[in-house]
Order: structure tokens, then C-alpha cells, then sequence
């Protein structure tokens, strides 16, 4: 006696099929079926599969994240939501540093959640002297183009040479949401010196370092450095993407 199947072969055939397609679906065509690559997320390659895989030389932007590994949840796509969970491969994270957090994308919201990171920023926001941008718990979501959500401290590493102006070690502050854009209002202990980046969902950013100077030749230093006198002290800005 023959047993009936509630689906036939075919059709049984096929949602394996499927199946088998989506549990292999490679990493980078997951990156750009989720649109990471728009969001910033590059590398020099990628290997296995979009639920268990690597980002070979990965980039955030302009920054150099190095070798990260990177899955898909499964749970979070139940209710529409992609996430994918990133970490610095162990060998990168200790050379260069902490980079785990999520990206996630929900129809048109995008974001980071509870990023730590250790970003080189030197290249990014030049003549500006900032090494490096570190992030810890950090979240931020974009919802049609306006950042909905901004929260996290965020440090900035200040070095190189500005004609022998002093400059302090970090500057700090919390993420925020202001006007529509992300706002990093970063400021000195001695609250001399004030980093204010700014960040729109397509990652143009606009980036302001001012200083008080405390006596002439100071001013004559921070002039020479390309910083204009203002209100506020002295000023150097620069615009860009990430």
C-alpha cells in the first residue's frame, strides 16, 4: 500500500532546493542583497556563507577595520529586520583593536548597535589631527534619512603636529541625534579644545576642531596651522564622505 505524501515530489524537491540556496547564499552577494555595500561596508574579499563568514581586509568607510568575521541572524529576519553580527578576527583584535558590534537594516531604518571600536581616522579627517576614532556601546539608527536614535560614548585620539600647539591625548563626549543627523560633540578635559563631527544617513560628514588660545603666540601658532579666529576660539573644519 502506498502512503500519500502531503506535498509531492516536486514540490518537496524544490523547498529543498530553496532551502539549500539560501543556507549557501555567499557573503558578499548577502552584502549587497542587504545594501551594507551602500552603508560603507567594503572588502578586499570575502569568504563563506552570509550566516558564517569573513571579511578579508574589511573597510568601514575609509577606516581599515582588518579581517572581521560576520553572520546573519536568523531570528531577527522573523519580523523583518536584518542583523548582522561583526568581530574582529582574533588576531586583528589584537593588534589594532576592538570592532564588534551589529549592522542592521529594516525597510528604510538602518543602524549600528552596540558598537565597540577602535577606528584609524587620520586619513579620514585630515589636516584635522585625529588618530582615531573608539566607540564603546555605541547605537545609532537612521530612519528615512534622519537619525531616529544616538547613544554611546565616543572618544577621539588626537596626534601629529600642529606647529607646536599642545594638544590634549583624547577628547569625549555622547552620541546624539541633532537636526536629522548623527552629532558626536567631543570635548577636552580641560574643555579647551572641542571636536563636533557630523554624520547624515548617506555618511557625509562635517568635522570642526576649535581651540582657545591662551596667549599671542599661540594664535600665531593656530593661524599658521590653517585655524580661523571665531566666537568660540579658533576653528578648523573639513567636509567629506565616509
Amino acid at each position: 500500500m502506498r502512503i500519500a505524501l502531503p506535498m509531492s515530489r516536486a514540490v518537496l524537491f524544490v523547498c529543498i532546493f530553496l532551502l539549500a540556496m539560501l543556507v549557501l547564499i555567499p557573503m558578499q552577494h548577502g552584502l549587497g542583497w542587504l545594501g551594507m555595500d551602500e552603508r560603507g561596508i567594503a572588502a578586499r574579499e570575502t569568504r563563506g556563507s552570509i550566516w558564517n563568514g569573513r571579511l578579508v581586509e574589511a573597510q568601514f568607510g575609509d577606516a581599515a577595520v582588518g579581517d572581521v568575521d560576520a553572520r546573519l541572524g536568523f531570528f531577527p529576519l522573523l519580523v523583518g529586520r536584518a542583523r548582522i553580527a561583526m568581530a574582529r578576527s582574533g588576531s586583528d583584535a589584537g593588534a589594532v583593536g576592538d570592532f564588534r558590534g551589529a549592522m542592521s537594516v529594516s525597510g528604510a531604518e538602518f543602524g549600528l548597535d552596540d558598537m565597540q571600536a577602535s577606528l584609524p581616522a587620520a586619513l579620514l579627517f585630515a589636516p584635522l589631527p585625529v588618530a582615531g576614532i573608539e566607540l564603546e556601546d555605541v547605537t545609532v539608527h537612521f530612519d528615512h534619512g534622519l537619525c531616529s536614535e544616538a547613544e554611546g560614548l565616543v572618544r577621539a585620539r588626537l596626534g601629529g603636529n600642529l606647529g607646536g600647539v599642545s594638544l590634549p591625548d583624547m577628547l569625549m563626549g555622547n552620541a546624539q541625534c541633532d537636526e536629522g543627523a548623527l552629532l558626536l560633540p567631543l570635548i577636552s578635559q580641560s574643555g579647551m579644545e572641542q571636536l563636533e563631527i557630523r554624520i547624515d544617513a548617506t555618511g557625509a560628514y562635517a568635522a570642526e576642531l576649535r581651540m582657545m588660545a591662551v596667549d599671542d603666540a599661540a594664535r600665531e601658532r593656530l593661524a599658521l596651522a590653517g585655524f580661523v579666529p571665531g566666537a568660540n576660539g579658533y576653528a578648523l573644519a573639513v567636509q567629506g564622505e565616509l
